[in-house]
């Protein structure tokens, strides 16, 4: 069955190139949709491209006109904004379209910082405290709200808008943050206790039944010297600066129980936020062993040797058998 299904691959705009728009050149290119596609080309499915492009009514009669089996919903924006991926999942609905990952739920409620940490609190899962603070109105910050805080863009990923800087100590710097965020981002901020400890990456598969990933930790060895606290913009992109600071990317050494507490959590997000097919979840732990959740990435980056894929190979499950995987976990929620 698999050597007969037609999948579009759909991807953001920006990535598509006028030289290589179906993404046939992959060797030695290092992004996602490269990783993603000679996966699914190998495995032997029938791949098409398409890019979200920002005219709806061409985008639209580019994805109807493939007539696939299935898209792999590679997106994280729409006409360069964030907060529009989940118009995007929703566009595939109303088409009737079978498509991998999260749909407008979960992509709305994980997005939006603010409203995933209410729902998860709802849910009795620990997280920071914090507070909304929107463009243009007063900051007022609740006693039982503890300093440092930690001020960010409230719909950005992949630690967009996070720096050193980003850790504020009193209402005079909050407020100045929180205004950078407002003018550089256009949106609002949200500003979250800093949580210290060790921190962890969980991936979680499946649907009905979960699994979940050998746990990932990122080590900060150098953060009373003045290095980084958390995993900032640089911490995740620039190699250089890791290897300044000796940060670590590795798996995580935990005793049995905190092991089975952080699965049992992680699951319990997933759920709760209405994850399908694949989802990261991002938290600390305290140095009392407090287990906080921190964010749920419903579209976390697939790349081969990034987070995610270096869990499933850990756990046995070799690159291209992890794309199938999703594939095949997409496939059966439509059966």
């Amino acid at each position: 069955m698999g050597r007969k299904l037609k999948i579009t691959v759909l991807v953001d705009e920006s990535t598509v190139t006028a030289d290589d728009p179906q993404f046939e050149s992959p060797h030695e290119k290092t992004d996602t949709e490269y990783h993603v596609i000679e996966a699914l080309r190998d495995i032997g499915y029938k791949i098409s491209v398409v890019g979200a492009i920002n005219d709806v009514g061409a985008f639209v009669e580019k994805l109807t006109e493939h007539k696939s089996d299935l898209v792999f919903n590679l997106t994280e924006e729409f006409n360069g904004d964030r907060r529009l991926d989940q118009g995007i999942a929703g566009l595939l609905e109303l088409l009737g379209l079978p498509y991998t990952g999260s749909g407008p739920a979960a992509l709305m409620l994980c997005r939006d910082k603010r409203l995933c940490k209410e729902l998860l609190n709802l849910h009795k899962i620990r997280v920071p405290g914090f507070l909304s603070v929107p463009v243009g109105k007063t900051i007022r910050v609740p006693k039982n709200i503890h300093w440092p805080l930690v001020v960010k863009p409230a719909f950005e990923d992949s630690s967009e808008g996070i720096s050193n800087a980003s850790v504020v100590h009193d209402a005079d710097a909050l407020t100045a943050r929180a205004k950078f965020v407002h003018d550089r981002w256009n949106q609002a901020a949200i500003a979250e206790e800093y949580i210290g400890g060790r921190e962890f990456y969980v991936t979680v598969l499946g649907n009905k039944q979960l699994t979940v990933l050998p746990i990932r930790e990122c080590a900060f060895e150098a953060s009373e010297e003045g290095g980084p606290l958390m995993a900032t913009y640089r911490v995740k992109w620039d190699a250089e600066f890791r290897e300044k600071w000796k940060i670590r990317f590795g798996f995580a050494e935990l005793d049995e129980k905190t092991f089975k507490d952080i699965n049992r959590i992680c699951k319990k997000v997933y759920r709760a936020l209405h994850l399908r097919d694949y989802g990261r979840i991002d938290l600390r732990l305290t140095p009392n062993n407090k287990i906080v959740v921190l964010e749920a990435n419903p579209n976390p980056d697939l790349a081969y040797g990034e987070e995610v894929a270096e869990a499933a190979e850990k756990a046995g499950i070799h690159y291209n058998e992890f794309v199938d995987r999703i594939v095949r976990n997409a496939l059966r929620r439509y059966k």
